[in-house]
């Protein structure tokens, strides 16, 4: 007698809300893949390597060895298709090389007092300086890297929009430079993390793993376009303040923490502000 149809049917179904869920986030994904010709049989066989190492840590972490029988019955994909995930090279996680170096440039010129106005903004440097010690764009580059020319970081971030010259060949930083204003490679790594922290906060409260992280918003609707304008400008304000005061506490204690055995974890705070047309109620 089989019995696949019984077990089939008394399989647990997903809530109906965490459906709703998955499917209005996956939708403006769905978008961007569908525009940069992503097709649902290329994401498909994303996704199934992505099942297959999230199942590989989740069966770890309570103690189990994931052998391939056991990441099939809790995929649901065929051993054929874990086996060759399982053989294949990893993929490629370094960022592209504009956004490892320049976080941390940008962290620093936003963040240490030497690079900043009296009123606390990045400062417009000077490309060099023939006083030892003074602030410049060079001596930004340098003290983080020998080994890049500061001519060519500059370049890039002319590029990417992330500075600019002004009328007295002193260097701005652009109010916007946490994402480039140009640059797709780089603002999709951006994305990806972004975003992959945020969905990653949202997991870890849902499922009740320690103690709650910070996931908040704010939002209204029936609003006029002026007023959404107006909050806008307001969110944006408001949210550079933050921002900036949080980098500045931070980079203190990276300073500090520099070379400690245990300096082992990372930080990260997320603001996004949106805005459109009233959506129509969700149907039940």
């Amino acid at each position: 007698m089989s019995t696949g149809h019984n077990a089939s049917s008394s399989m647990k179904q997903p809530s109906a809300a965490l459906v709703r869920a998955v499917t209005r986030m996956l939708g403006p994904l769905v978008r961007l893949l569908i525009a940069r010709g992503i097709t649902f049989t290329y994401l498909s066989g994303l996704l199934k390597t992505v099942y297959v190492v999230e199942a590989q840590k989740s069966l770890t972490a309570a103690g189990e060895v994931p052998t391939v029988s056991r990441l099939s019955i809790v995929t649901g994909l065929q051993r054929k298709d874990i086996n060759r995930i399982q053989s294949a090279p990893p993929p490629e996680k370094n960022p592209p090389a504009s956004v490892s170096l320049g976080s941390r440039l940008i962290g620093i010129w936003t963040g240490d007092k030497k690079f900043r106005t009296a009123k606390g903004a990045p400062a417009p440097l000077p490309r060099s300086s023939a006083k030892s010690g003074a602030p410049s764009f060079d001596a930004l580059v340098r003290s983080i890297s020998t080994d890049v020319s500061p001519r060519v970081i500059l370049d890039e971030w002319l590029r990417l929009g992330l500075v600019a010259l002004d009328k007295n060949e002193h260097i701005r930083l652009n109010a916007g430079a946490f994402v480039p204003q140009r640059g797709f490679d780089e603002k999709v790594y951006f994305l990806g993390r972004n975003v992959g922290d945020h969905i990653a906060t949202v997991v870890h409260n849902a499922l009740g793993e320690g103690e709650p992280h910070l996931e908040r918003a704010v939002y209204y609707d029936r609003l006029t376009a002026d007023s959404v304008q107006k909050l806008q400008l307001r969110a944006t304000d408001l949210g550079m303040k933050t921002l900036l005061a949080l980098n500045k506490e931070a980079l203190k204690f990276a300073d500090a923490d520099e070379g400690k055995k245990d300096a082992t974890y990372r930080m990260a705070l997320g603001i996004y502000y949106t805005q459109g047309p009233d959506e129509p109620p969700e149907s039940a």
